[in-house]
């Protein structure tokens, strides 16, 4: 099925236009970066950004370019929120470390895409709100967060074969390290994309249900038929040294998987392949107090058995509320900090695959 810009086809199978999409306007975002050059460019997306203490001024976005003739073209995102690490530190060690000459094709790397969220250590951008992963494709001439969905949205993502997108829990969840694609109409692209989740080697790969799909790099990828492949590597607005570890191994095992960089992906034991079939995956707070996790992560759990409490700030002769799996299987992610508010994600479950 050829489908025309602005639109795409959403997971359901479903052409559906994009509110806001503008691919007649050219973006507003500059670079100095020929994208078509072989060699190694470091540079910048230049995002007009007029404001109360510069009038013409801009914010700045990093990008690298490593190209060795044609090939394959990998797409490589960090930072899409800003307090998550592993990625950002992965793919700026690797834009340093890689060689053109190792590579066949071209990756394209931003390690820190929602900059002005990276700068401040936050989700969303201190900037205009904005959360980059439900922004996509974004607007040419909106908000700042809406003007870089929309760059990489219709100039970058039209380049690339495959899109790796970097994430971890950010200050809010924990996650036993994971890499992560969708269930998919296109079974044929469900089944590329799940082979490269295997080849990225984290310790769990997951089939991914969106509770909230509207928005995300994601969907947007997909629904264009472009190979796709996220994670989440820990969490608590930090990383740690396993954490770190399986993003950098990882970002070079789905270039090898790609053809990009040569050899075979160095996996030090094969992903437990699980899956998340419907929203019983998830285990919701209905009150707000203080967490409690009863489950480490990486645990097995049993329907019905205990994961959390939550205690009542102001009434301390209240017993706490205990919520339960809502299904068996393998508890994957959790709630992070100790405080958690009625609506809060508290926990999820996947079963083998």
């Amino acid at each position: 099925m050829v489908v025309r810009p602005g639109w795409a086809i959403d997971r359901a199978g479903r052409v559906r236009q994009h509110p806001g999409m503008s691919t007649d306007r050219p973006s507003k975002i500059l670079t100095a970066i020929d994208l078509d050059a072989d060699g190694k460019r470091f540079g910048a997306l230049v995002v007009p950004h007029s404001r109360n203490d510069s009038a013409w001024g801009s914010i700045r976005i990093p990008i690298v370019v490593i190209r060795n003739g044609d090939g394959p073209c990998a797409l490589l995102v960090a930072g899409n929120h800003g307090d998550e690490y592993e990625g950002q530190i992965a793919l700026r060690d690797l834009a340093r470390d890689l060689d053109p000459t190792q590579v066949t094709g071209t990756v394209i790397v931003l390690p820190g895409l929602n900059f002005p969220a990276v700068r401040a250590a936050t989700r969303c951008s201190p900037v205009d709100g904005g959360n980059m992963n439900r922004s996509f494709p974004g607007r040419a001439y909106g908000t700042v967060t809406q003007m870089i969905a929309h760059y990489v949205a219709t100039v970058l993502v039209p380049r690339a074969d495959l899109v790796l997108d970097l994430h971890s829990g950010g200050k809010t969840l924990d996650f036993v390290p994971f890499a992560a694609t969708h269930r998919l109409t296109d079974k044929a692209l469900e089944a590329r994309a799940i082979a490269a989740v295997a080849a990225f080697g984290a310790p769990v790969g997951v089939v991914m249900l969106e509770l909230d799909a509207e928005g995300m790099l994601d969907t947007w990828v997909e629904g264009l038929g472009k190979l796709f492949v996220t994670t989440e590597l820990a969490g608590g607005g930090s990383s740690s040294v396993r954490s770190n570890r399986v993003a950098a191994t990882g970002v070079r095992n789905v270039l090898k998987h790609m053809g990009i960089l040569s050899g075979e992906p160095e996996i030090a034991a094969p992903s437990r392949m699980v899956d998340m079939p419907d929203e019983r995956c998830f285990v919701a707070a209905e009150h707000s107090g203080i967490h409690e996790p009863l489950v480490e992560l990486g645990d097995e759990v049993a329907e019905g058995q205990p994961v959390a409490r939550i205690h009542f700030l102001d009434e301390p002769a209240r017993d706490p509320v205990t919520y339960v799996a809502r299904r068996s299987g393998l508890l994957i992610g959790r709630h992070f900090p100790g405080l958690v508010q009625a609506g809060d994600f508290l926990a999820s479950v996947a079963v083998d695959l």
